[in-house]
């Protein structure tokens, strides 16, 4: 349904009923109208459809908000959705934002967005339950029996001390079976694994798994409870990464969504489409060399997709491993040379044996033995190649700093062209006196 027959109220009626699928609605409009929209809602309505936006998108139908509008979202927004739409706001928007912010949110929000993108500190929720290790555990109980009316029954409940000291978690059952004048501390699990907030999540996601936990508390260096970080929420962020990189990964961008207005998706991709545009020029500047060869033996140009497109094939297997290897953290700095070096072998032993399948093709097709030889050594040097870029080029990116899969996909593709072109036009100039 087009947005701007859609009324006020009934935008308001999508986010009561389900504030999730109205984040999806509400991201068909641009930024303006959705603005325009929620502009006439309750404060409490336009919080409850906020977290379900795109940051940029968020970040974009606030700046069109009066800031003390825009300030009365925030406000009522939970902390992780607020940094996130607020760091996504321009320099100018954030200061009169802030003018309209309470103390408290203010520094919560400053406190939020000191922690490093994809931090525990930036995936934590304050949304937890905690007990003082004085209380008696029908407190507990009786406090968790009042919670259950009003919401879920948390996962965990930790024990804290003196100054909000996180010293023991609570195990339900263990509550549950205690006597209910014990303390709690008299019946916590001291053990606690508690990470820092400037734990990456990568880091957060092995351990998680590892240890099978449905949440990780975070604490500062005095072990000053901050936060939780639930596995629901790793996982989310994992997938919506998982998401943003494949996008990268083929000259996307990062924070386009399907229904994106037309104008963002061209300025996303425009210029991944221009640098591409740039090396498809390097690829035929090569062929160009060959000019000559190639009108004499038209045949060639025949064969030069099939070997660099089972170049691109070949480096994008490879790519692919690697990415997910620095996602998983299973490849170290010192492993960056063995991890090249197996895939070049594997390159080697697949175009040897797709080298064969496609001398013997051309051979049968063609009647030309030399040609399947030509064929054969071109595709094995571009699956070396392929190989060692797909695996060389993200290495090398995340060492210099940068996301390895930002341009990725386009400088595999560009590599994977040239030496497929120049290895096949180059064995078949060495071998063109044999050509038939």
């Amino acid at each position: 349904m087009p947005a701007s027959t859609l009324g006020f109220a009934a935008v308001r009626r999508l986010i009561d009923l389900d504030p999730a699928q109205a984040g999806r609605f509400l991201q068909e409009f641009e930024a303006g109208r959705a603005a325009a929209v929620l502009g006439q809602l309750p404060a409490a309505d336009v919080a409850a459809a906020m977290p379900h936006l795109h940051p940029v998108f968020a970040a974009a139908v606030l700046a069109r908000l009066a800031p003390a509008a825009a300030g009365e979202v925030l406000r009522r927004v939970a902390p992780r959705a607020a940094a996130d739409a607020f760091q996504a706001m321009g320099q100018a928007e954030r200061l009169a934002v802030l003018e309209a912010l309470p103390t408290e949110r203010k520094r919560s929000l400053q406190d939020m967005l000191a922690y490093p993108q994809d931090s525990a500190g930036r995936l934590m929720s304050q949304d937890f339950t905690a007990f003082s290790k004085d209380s008696r555990v029908r407190e507990a109980v009786e406090k968790l029996r009042q919670m259950a009316h009003n919401q879920p029954a948390p996962t965990y409940a930790y024990v804290v001390g003196p100054e909000n000291t996180l010293v023991g978690v609570l195990n339900m059952r263990d509550l549950l079976l205690a006597d209910p004048g014990a303390s709690l501390e008299s019946v916590m699990r001291r053990s606690v694994l508690a990470v820092s907030p400037f734990l990456e999540r990568e880091e957060l996601v092995r351990l998680t798994s590892e240890k099978r936990y449905l949440a990780l508390p975070v604490v500062d260096a005095q072990r000053r409870l901050l936060g939780v970080v639930a596995g629901e929420r790793l996982l989310d962020s994992a997938r919506r990464e998982a998401a943003q990189d494949l996008q990268i990964l083929f000259g996307g961008g990062a924070d386009e969504q399907v229904l994106s207005p037309v104008a963002l998706k061209v300025s996303r991709r425009m210029p991944w489409l221009q640098a591409n545009l740039a090396t498809a020029f390097l690829a035929a500047g090569v062929v160009s060399l060959f000019e000559g060869l190639i009108s004499k033996f038209a045949i060639l140009a025949v064969f030069l997709p099939v070997v660099a497109g089972q170049g691109g094939n070949a480096g994008f297997q490879s790519l692919s491993v690697i990415l997910r290897g620095l996602v998983m953290r299973e490849i170290l700095p010192q492993d960056a040379a063995r991890v090249v070096g197996r895939e070049m072998l594997a390159g080697l032993a697949n175009g040897i044996l797709t080298g064969l399948v496609a001398a013997a093709a051309a051979w049968l097709w063609k009647g030309d033995a030399m040609l399947g030889v030509v064929v054969a050594l071109a595709m094995i040097v571009n699956l070396v190649a392929a190989g060692a870029a797909g695996a060389a080029i993200p290495l090398a990116m995340k060492r210099l700093g940068y996301d390895p899969a930002q341009s990725s996909g386009i400088l595999l593709t560009t590599v994977t062209d040239v030496v497929g072109f120049f290895s096949f036009l180059g064995f078949a100039s060495l071998f063109s006196s044999k050509l038939m």
